[in-house]
């Protein structure tokens, strides 16, 4: 037998489903059931605000936490403390340079003009030690060679120089030997002298006389300094002399 057909009724079915969502509506003064449309509303609210206040608190986090690109502050490095002038240790003084015993002479004009019978002329002797040793007896020895002499000279009676030697002490002239002669006098027959430290200065003050009589000319007057200890000549020198007559 052949299936029923059974008209459709659209009224019907639209009836019904009004019917439905009347049922679901909420009763009044009533809490809304888990199923009412108002839930999903409330949800959406309580989302909005937790998003808002978790992007807040990340926002506060990414504020107060500096940003690892940004450079670490670099310390100070403390500076080495100098060290005290007392625990310095001071450097030893370079030694000084070697110096030797050097002898010079002084007179007015560098040279000494006499006339025969005419008044004497000072000159000064300046010993300067070295600071390489001591010495305990320097002598002064002084020598002039032979004037040739010239026509009309006097010959001499006598001494034809008088040399003399100031006593620093009592100011008092001293003679001292003058030898004339073209040889060379030995050191070691010279004695006595006087001492003098290292570094020491000292100056002795002489004058020359040409006597009356006596030969004229020119010859220096050379002086030389004798260790009479090691029976050694230290220095020399000489001094340009003149004698004329009046």
């Amino acid at each position: 037998m052949p299936a029923r057909r059974f008209p459709a009724f659209p009224a019907l079915t639209a009836l019904l489903a009004v019917a439905a969502l009347a049922g679901c509506a909420p009763q009044a003064g009533g809490s809304p059931s888990p199923a009412s449309p108002s839930a999903p509303a409330s949800a959406t609210a309580l989302s909005g605000a937790a998003a808002a206040t978790a992007t807040a608190t990340a926002t506060a986090t990414a504020t107060a936490v500096p940003s690892s690109a940004a450079p670490s502050p670099v310390a100070a490095q403390p500076k080495p403390a100098a060290p005290s002038p007392s625990l310095v240790t001071p450097k030893a003084p370079a030694p000084a340079p070697a110096t030797r015993l050097a002898l010079s002479v002084s007179a007015p004009g560098g040279q000494l003009s006499l006339v025969r019978g005419g008044p004497a002329q000072e000159f000064g002797i300046t010993l300067r030690n070295g600071n390489t040793r001591a010495y305990g007896h320097l002598l002064l020895a002084f020598q002039m060679e032979i004037l040739l002499g010239r026509a009309g000279d006097v010959p001499a009676s006598g001494d034809e120089f008088l040399l003399e030697r100031r006593d620093p002490a009592t100011g008092a002239w001293r003679t001292v030997p003058l030898r004339i002669a073209n040889d060379v006098l030995p050191a070691a027959v010279l004695q006595g002298g006087t001492p003098l430290a290292r570094d020491a200065v000292r100056t002795e003050r002489f004058r020359l006389r040409a006597l009356a009589t006596g030969a004229t000319g020119s010859t220096p007057l050379m002086v030389t300094l004798v260790d009479t200890d090691s029976d050694s000549r230290v220095g020399s020198l000489s001094l340009p002399h003149t004698t004329t007559r009046r």
